[in-house]
């Protein structure tokens, strides 16, 4: 995504951040768990608090975690951890999921 590579490059860019929150948060259930991850990753990263999109990609991902890869499922717990932003209910979620996958985990992933 584009604030991901923003974030990448520690490149502060507010209104662009701003912009993305608002044009995604309506479309986040067409968003890819590879793409629900980056996005809420960026977002943290960036230091960009974005509540409304942070909640919206929580929701969407929570019930969608089977799909998710080892990569992005510890990339999204991060994220939220990162930025704060209180999403009980995913990160037990996460925790679920992650738990009997374990095996499938990199060191820098666990």
């Amino acid at each position: 995504t584009t604030v991901w590579a923003y974030a990448r490059v520690s490149r502060p860019a507010p209104a662009l951040f701003d912009s993305v929150a608002a044009e995604s948060e309506p479309r986040i259930g067409s968003f890819s768990p590879q793409s629900l991850a980056n996005t809420a990753w960026a977002f943290a990263a960036a230091r960009h608090r974005a509540p409304s999109l942070l909640t919206a990609v929580a929701a969407e991902s929570a019930p969608r975690l089977q799909a998710f890869k080892p990569l992005e499922l510890a990339n999204l717990s991060w994220a939220y951890a990162t930025a704060r932003h209180a999403a009980p209910s995913l990160l037990e979620a996460i925790a679920g999921e992650a738990t009997p996958r374990l095996g499938q985990f990199n060191p820098q992933q666990l």
